[in-house]
């Protein structure tokens, strides 16, 4: 696919995408950071390096609502002044997001702008939420995971409100580096009994 929507996601062994009790001022949760660690080796050649560039190459971003609120809303700006999609359920009168960054709250819409948005580059999803509505409305192409070697044993898990439908997928990368396994996969279209 020219310009896929691919989710990049940081993910502890047991599905946790922060560790717990999230919020403003410890935006990962308690112990969430290490799910990061891998970032220190962003700038290497090595696989690292290149999953990180590979996610600042891309043309739009798709946030969920509380993603793009916990990160302080990017101050208006991702990577790159690409246009931020921010997925919400509502938007208040007189909340104008800053920046590149605008709120859409229907799913297709979203996918659609976004893919118009990058051009021929992939366009980039960040929060569980929007990774979400994405899989649920047959509209996320890839995901990228960022699997840790940890157990965080509590926190937001990335998915668990997928509905009842099976997901199936295609691995088609997966790259080793220090503390990190980056797998891509593809979703599966084909329907199941």
């Amino acid at each position: 696919m020219d310009n896929p929507i691919r989710l990049y996601m940081s993910m502890s062994l047991d599905g946790y995408i922060t560790g717990p009790d999230d919020r403003k001022g410890q935006e990962l949760g308690r112990g969430g950071g290490r799910l990061f660690n891998w970032l220190d080796d962003r700038e290497s050649d090595g696989p690292n390096g290149q999953v990180y560039r590979e996610a600042l190459a891309t043309g739009a971003v798709i946030s969920g609502r509380r993603t793009f609120e916990l990160a302080g809303r990017w101050q208006g700006d991702h990577h790159d002044g690409v246009p931020i999609l921010v997925l919400t359920h509502h938007v208040d009168d007189g909340d104008v997001p800053p920046g590149q960054a605008r709120f859409v709250t229907d799913v297709e819409a979203c996918a659609r702008e976004a893919r118009a948005a990058a051009g021929d580059r992939a366009v980039m999803v960040h929060g569980a939420g929007a990774a979400q509505a994405l899989l649920r409305a047959g509209l996320m192409d890839e995901m990228e995971i960022h699997l840790v070697q940890v157990l965080l044993g509590d926190g937001r898990r990335l998915f668990d409100h997928l509905g009842g439908d099976r997901t199936e997928l295609e691995l088609v990368r997966q790259l080793e580096d220090r503390d990190v396994t980056h797998l891509r996969y593809r979703i599966r279209r084909e329907t199941h009994d």
